[in-house]
């Protein structure tokens, strides 16, 4: 029994050698007051660095989040939308600043919040039929370009009524175009530019929308300019919609200003009213820009006024100065060649005009490969006393155009 005893104490069980084992090889470690000195104010710093981070992981996106509403809200507003007549007051301000008066009504600037002003046009109510209304809301507020005005909202509270548009600083055209000086500030290359801006604007409204739009109205007054000098094509009130299988529109009126609207507008003689009429009151617009029509008036007497397009034409057939300051020879080929496109548009029959697309080639191609028109002005002598156009008789009692519709 002893011996037994003895073999049992001299191999202990397996268990009991592990546990010993494990007792042995996990001594107990020191830890000193120093260590936990050290340790504390790491571990605070990390904590505060943790927090910050997450705070300014939360300011960036309460920030990102009031960016995006404020994108969405200046969205919605760029989209036509009605205001009551006290949003109108609010949005100018109590009509605070005036920019523009016309025969349709007076435009004021607004804001709608702080990254967008407006231009806000209240309509004349004693001028103003409800039509001019109706069709910059049905037409413009349905089409987007960059060469044509775009509409943020209207106004119809109760007999008032105002047309909300975006805000462009430049004013119009016709600054400059009345103006040598400030016509040279922009310089020919910046006009060559503002023109072709104009013809893919008055292209998109022929050939870019579902319906064929006939502007009626095309002038330097009516082309806006933003704060790059991009034209925008503005007031629609004269617009008028057709189909694009359609090739003729009838009207009971003359539509537009005078001195841009095309003769076949007046008088069945010249042909049927299409948008080939825009394309005349394009090429009225080209050769203001060229010559300055204002300027023009002031140098002829009033006992025998020449026709300004004739005056241009006859200049370019002799070889002539229009009169326009020009600083090098690049300048003098580019308004020799706004002056022939604007000739080739404002031909007295609608058949003779080029279409907007052969327009625009022509302004964007090399002006020495240009053809002069046929003189439109054909007569025997240089006024427009003899009535003659093209070597046709031109009614002066004018036929007025008959709606068929």
């Amino acid at each position: 029994m002893a011996k037994c005893n003895a073999t049992t104490d001299a191999h202990p069980p397996r268990h009991r050698r592990r546990s010993d084992a494990m007792v042995a090889v996990v001594p107990l470690l020191p830890f000193s007051s120093s260590q936990g000195e050290t340790l504390g104010p790491f571990l605070l710093v990390v904590i505060l660095t943790a927090m910050y981070w997450f705070y300014r992981q939360k300011k960036i996106k309460r920030k990102d989040n009031l960016k995006i509403e404020r994108f969405l809200e200046d969205y919605r507003a760029l989209k036509p939308a009605r205001y009551s007549y006290a949003d109108i007051k609010k949005i100018t301000n109590q009509f605070k600043e005036k920019v523009g008066q016309g025969g349709y009504g007076t435009v004021y600037k607004g804001q709608l919040s702080n990254d967008v002003y407006v231009a806000v046009k209240i309509l004349n109510s004693t001028k103003e039929n409800g039509e001019d209304f109706i069709n910059e809301v049905g037409i413009i507020g349905t089409i987007h370009h960059v060469n044509v005005v775009r509409l943020v909202g209207y106004c119809a509270d109760g007999f008032r009524r105002a047309l909300i548009y975006e805000f462009l600083p430049n004013d119009s055209l016709e600054k400059f175009a009345s103006s040598n000086h400030r016509k040279r500030s922009l310089g020919w290359k910046k006009l060559l530019e503002i023109a072709t801006g104009i013809a893919k604007g008055i292209e998109y409204l022929h050939q870019g929308c579902n319906q064929q739009i006939l502007h009626f109205d095309i002038k330097p007054h009516n082309i806006l300019l933003d704060d790059n000098l991009n034209p925008k094509i503005s007031d629609f009130g004269q617009a008028k919609l057709c189909s694009k299988e359609r090739s003729v529109v009838s009207m009971t009126t003359a539509r537009g200003t005078i001195g841009y609207i095309a003769p076949e507008v007046f008088s069945r003689n010249f042909g049927n009213v299409s948008y080939k009429s825009d394309i005349y009151s394009f090429g009225m617009l080209l050769l203001e820009v060229v010559g300055g029509k204002k300027n023009f008036d002031v140098m002829v007497s009033s006992t025998n006024q020449v026709y300004f397009p004739e005056w241009i034409y006859n200049c370019l057939e002799k070889g002539e100065e229009l009169g326009i300051h020009i600083q090098d020879e690049g300048d003098a080929k580019i308004a020799k060649k706004l002056a022939i496109v604007g000739l080739w548009c404002i031909q007295w029959y609608p058949v003779d005009r080029p279409s907007m697309h052969v327009v625009i080639q022509m302004l964007e191609g090399d002006g020495d490969t240009l053809i002069k028109p046929p003189n439109p002005f054909a007569s025997t002598n240089p006024t427009m006393t003899t009535g003659q156009a093209s070597g046709r008789p031109f009614n002066s009692e004018l036929e007025v155009i008959v709606e068929s519709e």
